[in-house]
């Protein structure tokens, strides 16, 4: 699998993601600069966590237009898997790749703490390992998660099953007390029509082993790896 993970100023979950991706599939990915015009071919493209141009303006909007971005949205409308990741999710809406915005979190302070997501789908490319597992544990570290979209967006998300992830409880549970950040309806995580764009706020690449505290984004990657091996 070739993968390729955009790097922007201030990015700091790309290293991360690129661990994950070795440990998979064995494959180090490309390290790809967002100032540069020219994008590799890819099977994958990550748009990894962080706090691209200091969040300034809003969280991703700078990053959306950076030189990269152009061949990323390229690739993605042929039908190249793009997973945006916390900050990558932030740049996906601001693209325009995916719908809705991602705001100040209800309470106004940063969230870093691990959650619990429930799984929606186990059909997709990236979700197809998650069959005996529905609900995960894995961490959050943002202060723009708040998921917002007008009524409807929020319905067609619904209608057309493209809705990843939602925050819950242990139990699985999508109560308002399990929604971290305010956003609609819990979600934590949501797909395009074809659910080959992934944007997520959770950080699945920090939970890939039991020594850093759990296995809970593992499957993920797994699930990217068997589908596009």
């Amino acid at each position: 699998m070739k993968a390729s993970v955009i790097v922007f100023p201030a990015s700091n979950c790309d290293r991360d993601v690129a661990v994950a991706l070795k440990e998979v599939s064995g494959r180090a990915p490309a390290m790809v600069w967002h100032g540069g015009v020219d994008l590799p071919s890819s099977d994958l493209i990550v748009l990894p966590g962080g706090f691209s141009y200091g969040d300034y303006l809003r969280s991703g909007a700078l990053a959306a237009r950076s030189p990269v971005m152009r061949a990323v949205i390229e690739q993605a409308k042929s039908g190249v898997p793009v997973l945006g990741i916390c900050n990558g999710f932030q740049v996906l809406t601001e693209s325009g790749l995916l719908p809705g915005v991602l705001l100040r979190n209800a309470g106004l302070k940063f969230i870093c703490k691990d959650v619990h997501l429930t799984i929606e789908r186990d059909d997709t490319l990236y979700s197809s390992d998650y069959k005996d597992n529905k609900v995960i544990k894995v961490p959050v570290a943002h202060h723009d998660g708040n998921y917002f979209a007008d009524d409807n967006t929020i319905s067609q998300l619904e209608d057309e099953g493209r809705v990843a992830f939602r925050y819950c409880d242990r139990y699985g549970n999508a109560s308002s007390e399990a929604n971290i950040n305010g956003s609609r309806n819990n979600i934590a995580g949501i797909y395009d029509e074809k659910a080959c764009i992934l944007g997520m706020m959770p950080h699945p690449e920090r939970m890939i082993a039991p020594e850093l505290g759990g296995i809970g984004g593992l499957p993920l990657f797994r699930s990217i790896l068997d589908t596009l091996h």
